[in-house]
């Protein structure tokens, strides 16, 4: 089982930055994939990024050049830098962790998720 707790979350203006952060109870060295999903309000889930033990990130067209994941096994944390942000990646933003699979954006693979961190980017 893994616990994972996203922090980080908050109101920025277009344009502004923030890293958000994904604590995990078990050694991030260990778990194969982790990645970040956000939720807008009245849409689905969709994923943003992902990263693999090996350092494999995979990103989703609409943040490639603005975000950017990265995995601390020390502080067994995950993190998702956010840069040029627009009013549009307003969501709920999830980390999650799987132990196999593609490790790409379908949520199906992932089996443990954090309870999420609101983001909203005004205009």
């Amino acid at each position: 089982q893994v616990q994972l707790v996203e922090s980080g979350g908050g109101s920025v203006q277009a344009g502004g930055s923030l890293r958000l952060s994904c604590a995990s109870s078990s050694n991030t060295y260990n778990i194969y994939c982790m990645g970040w999903f956000r939720r807008a309000p009245g849409k689905e889930r969709e994923g943003v990024a992902t990263i693999t033990s090996g350092g494999r990130s995979v990103y989703a067209d609409h943040v490639k050049g603005r975000f950017t994941i990265s995995k601390d096994n020390n502080k067994n944390s995950l993190y998702l830098e956010m840069n040029s942000l627009k009013p549009e990646d307003t969501a709920m933003y999830y980390c999650a962790a799987a132990w196999a699979g593609a490790c790409y954006s379908d949520s199906r693979d992932f089996e443990f998720w954090g309870q999420g961190t609101q983001l909203t980017v005004s205009s």
